[in-house]
């Protein structure tokens, strides 16, 4: 009868029990040859289930006897009911009896409880879990569709991709053929019996020739697989762990050495930009300095906006990656000494000073110059009119003819001589305004100073030399004066009224001649209003000519008349009527000409106004424009309008209509251009300067920026911490509700009112420590962001410390350090050198060489302690 029970069970059960018991009885030393037989005293039993289960049966009974081996199974079966499985009809006297049925069933029982029950993935049952892990295993190969533990094996590919998957060192799978089921099945069995421990429990050829392999069977030796390699997924997971956070920490390390090489970029742009603007040594001429006008223009217009693009790109990333430190528990980011982002604002607003300044100092040294040039040229004119006037005169006055002159010719001599002395003394004036403007150009520090002051001391002892030469000529003429009876009033007469309107006539010329500078229409009006009423003055002039002219002519008419021998020249000046006509022929050629210089000046200044008003109309309208998207943008960032996203989207499209708007700035730029280009320095028509529009504008772009950055980052911290857009909405409310100023950031008293808003009961040290965390640089303000990162972060889980030191203990086998060796075989190659090049060695009693403390280099990458 218990043959007849035997014959129903299938082979392979009984082929596949055995080789799983023999797989652990032979940790004991001893293994069965009959499942049938040598479980029925209990001994081998009750040893099996001891190795399986790791502890202590009760001392078997070593007697021979049916009592004794009934006892030792039912020590058995006791024990298994004492793990939670329910043994229905299974009892020791048929295990002792030799009951194969029951005895395959015991051991069915033992296999699900010890190999089986303990399989879970995702929360299945054992079996479920068993079916589902191989599925996944086997899902990237082909030909391989695991549904079920008989017909889906049968070809034995799942057995060789199960193999394959974890050790692909073992199996070629892609020589593999489905229409070679043993051979498959056979390789297999040998590479699992002969490299990963496990026993040959199934028989190729019974499973292809059964129709439906025994489902048991297969499970069992499928369980020796799952936990054959459960140490390999422990160490995988543990693995994936590790390269999460080193490849968090390495994408953080690339992005601080972009910041520290953009901000030490930029700060060595502004070292030697900042020397430049501050130079204040100036040119000698006019070309020199519109050279440096052009230079400073070309640095307005290509040098400086890639910068202020690149100070604004720094700080989006130096914001950008505090938002990933602190999403991913890392301490803040600090940059190296001077080159936080307040250093590079302050090495930022020095440079603008000294670009302010430079600006200022150009436009003063090109004035100053303009001043010059006008100043030296007249110097010049006034000088050679003076020396033009003094040529001669020294030799005139050392001559001695009046010693051999008749009475009649000293008596002209001393009379020409008082005309020399009126004339000397009207040009008095000439020789002072010489002087004044040579002392004016020494204090402007004119380049040609040296020159200047040669020709004017020249003119200086000159002056002085003919003061003596007249005074001592005088003398000489008086003493003969009491010999001289008679004197041609006429001439004299015509000497006095000759003197001073040749005088007019010289000081009219070089008045219509003299350079004239204005910065406005009035000025230029001024000037033509005061030509208008010295061409007035002509008629009254000329009458005056002609009265000179007419003393001239009754001398010639009285000496005709009398008979005198003229000696064909005036006694008592130097003036001749031929002079006279000539000069005021001179001064009637001028005028038009001065006309003419004056209405072109009147055109030029009626252009520069009309360029005053365009730049004014344009500055007028784009002024209050940026400051009304400033306004716009700051009731964007704080008003809840949708989601973050549909914020992102509007201030995105907003931050487009700010670009478009670029044409307009460019084209005022073109207008302020004209206006230096024509020297205008000032505009009566607006408030608004180019260098306050360009702030302003550059201000607009970097705010509209810097605000699109903060809602993008407060997107991560959304999406990293899992706050609902409702949240989000309550956090935004109640921080502009204590937002008192709307300016987006709060002091810490309004914070503390709103954290106890929130439910939360702060003593001092506790708000000391939030405020640690939210104002990290103690600026004395708190964000919105900084705000939404620690309420999130008061609810959130992410890894830690512990947990990373947890992971590098299981690739280490429990160890206390781990190898450079461990490393390069679990972690990939460019991972496994970044710990090695950073861990310390371990030195702890049981160091061994090359072992690497991986306990510091953990907590070392959540700032806990240094590496």
């Amino acid at each position: 009868m218990m043959r007849n029970r035997q014959q129903t069970i299938p082979q392979s059960s009984t082929q596949t029990f055995t080789a799983w018991c023999n797989s652990h009885l032979r940790k004991a030393g001893t293994q069965i040859e009959n499942i049938e037989e040598d479980f029925r005293d209990g001994l081998k039993l009750m040893l099996l289930l001891e190795v399986i289960s790791g502890e202590r049966l009760p001392k078997p009974e070593r007697g021979k006897m049916r009592v004794h081996k009934i006892n030792n199974v039912n020590k058995a079966l006791d024990f298994i009911a004492s793990k939670g499985v329910k043994l229905v009809s299974i009892g020791a006297e048929e295990i002792v009896d030799g009951n194969i049925k029951m005895t395959l069933g015991m051991i069915w029982t033992i296999i699900l409880r010890f190999a089986i029950q303990d399989i879970s993935v995702e929360e299945t049952s054992a079996k479920e879990g068993l079916l589902l892990w191989c599925q996944r295993k086997t899902a990237p190969y082909k030909n391989v569709n695991v549904q079920n533990f008989h017909i889906s094996w049968k070809d034995g590919l799942a057995f060789n991709a199960l193999i394959h998957r974890h050790r692909p060192d073992l199996i070629d799978y892609e020589k593999l053929r489905k229409d070679d089921p043993v051979t498959n099945l056979n390789n297999a069995f040998e590479v699992a019996e002969k490299y990963l421990d496990i026993p040959k429990m199934l028989d190729a050829e019974d499973i292809v020739g059964t129709l439906r392999p025994d489902e048991k069977a297969i499970m069992t030796y499928v369980s020796c697989f799952y936990h054959a390699f459960s140490g390999a997924q422990k160490a995988e997971t543990a693995a994936n762990r590790i390269c999460k956070v080193l490849a968090v920490n390495q994408e953080n390390e690339h992005l601080m050495e972009d910041y520290e090489k953009l901000a030490s970029d930029l700060l060595e742009w502004i070292r030697r930009t900042v020397p430049w603007l501050e130079n204040r040594t100036p040119e000698k001429t006019m070309h020199e300095m519109q050279q440096k006008l052009e230079d400073f223009r070309d640095y307005r217009r290509v040098h400086k906006p890639p910068k202020v693009q690149e100070k604004c790109q720094l700080e989006i990333n130096f914001n950008t990656l505090q938002t990933k430190l602190r999403l991913n528990n890392r301490p803040a980011f600090m940059p190296s000494e001077g080159r936080m982002v307040s250093d590079i604002n302050s090495a930022w607003q020095h440079l603008e000073g000294a670009e302010k300044g430079y600006e200022e100092w150009l436009l003063n040294e090109i004035r100053r110059l303009e001043r010059l040039d006008h100043l030296a040229e007249k110097f010049r004119q006034k000088a050679t009119i003076h020396e033009g006037w003094t040529a001669g005169k020294e030799s005139m006055l050392t001559q001695k003819d009046y010693e051999t002159a008749s009475l009649s010719e000293v008596k002209a001599l001393l009379k020409k001589h008082e005309a020399f002395e009126s004339d000397l003394a009207a040009h008095q004036d000439r020789v002072e305004q010489i002087a004044a403007i040579a002392q004016e150009l020494n204090e402007l520090d004119y380049y040609d100073s040296p020159n200047v002051n040669a020709r004017c001391q020249k003119i200086c002892e000159q002056w002085d030399s003919l003061g003596s030469l007249t005074q001592s000529r005088r003398e000489s003429l008086e003493r003969t004066e009491k010999q001289l009876e008679s004197i041609d009033e006429l001439y004299l007469e015509y000497a006095k009224r000759a003197a001073p309107f040749n005088n007019w006539m010289e000081g009219a010329m070089e008045d219509l001649q003299d350079m004239f500078i204005v910065h406005n229409i009035e000025e230029i009006q001024g000037l033509i209003t005061a030509h208008e009423q010295f061409k007035s003055t002509l008629p009254e002039a000329n009458k005056e000519r002609e009265a000179i002219q007419a003393i001239q002519k009754e001398v010639q008419n009285i000496a005709q008349y009398n008979g005198i021998k003229l000696s064909g020249s005036n006694p008592y000046t130097s003036i001749t009527p031929e002079s006279i006509d000539s000069k005021w022929d001179k001064v009637r050629q001028l005028v038009p000409q001065r006309d003419q210089a004056l209405q072109e000046e009147l055109e030029r200044q009626q252009s520069n106004d009309h360029l005053r008003r365009q730049f004014a109309n344009q500055a007028n309208i784009v002024g209050p424009w940026i400051q009304n998207k400033m306004e716009e943008i700051g009731r964007i960032s704080i008003e809840m309008n949708g989601t973050l996203e549909d914020q992102l989207t509007h201030l995105r499209q907003y931050e487009q209509s700010i670009i478009e708007y670029k044409p307009n700035i460019d084209q005022l730029e073109s207008n302020h251009e004209l206006i230096q280009e024509a020297l205008i320095f000032d505009n009566k028509y607006t408030t608004y300067t180019m260098e306050h529009l360009r702030v302003g504008w550059e201000q607009l772009l970097t705010t509209i920026a810097r605000t699109i950055n903060e809602i993008e980052n407060q997107i991560l911290t959304r999406d990293a911490k899992g706050i609902s857009q409702e949240q989000l909405h309550e956090y935004r409310a109640s921080f502009n509700h204590f937002d008192k100023k709307r300016t987006g950031m709060m002091d810490s008293d309004d914070f503390r009112a709103l954290l106890i808003s929130t439910g939360n009961s702060l003593g001092d040290a506790e708000f000391a420590r939030i405020m640690g965390i939210v104002d990290p640089n103690n600026s004395g303000a708190v964000t919105f962001q900084a705000f939404i990162d620690f309420m999130s972060r008061e609810t959130t889980d992410t890894d830690t410390a512990d947990q990373v030191i947890a992971s590098f203990k299981i690739l280490a086998g429990d160890k206390n350090y781990i190898t450079a060796e461990e490393l390069r075989r679990e972690l990939p190659h460019d991972q496994a050198d970044y710990c090695i090049a950073r861990m310390v060695p371990y030195s702890g009693p049981d160091a061994i060489p090359g072992a690497l403390d991986y306990m510091s280099f953990s907590t070392a990458l959540y700032g806990e302690s240094d590496l």
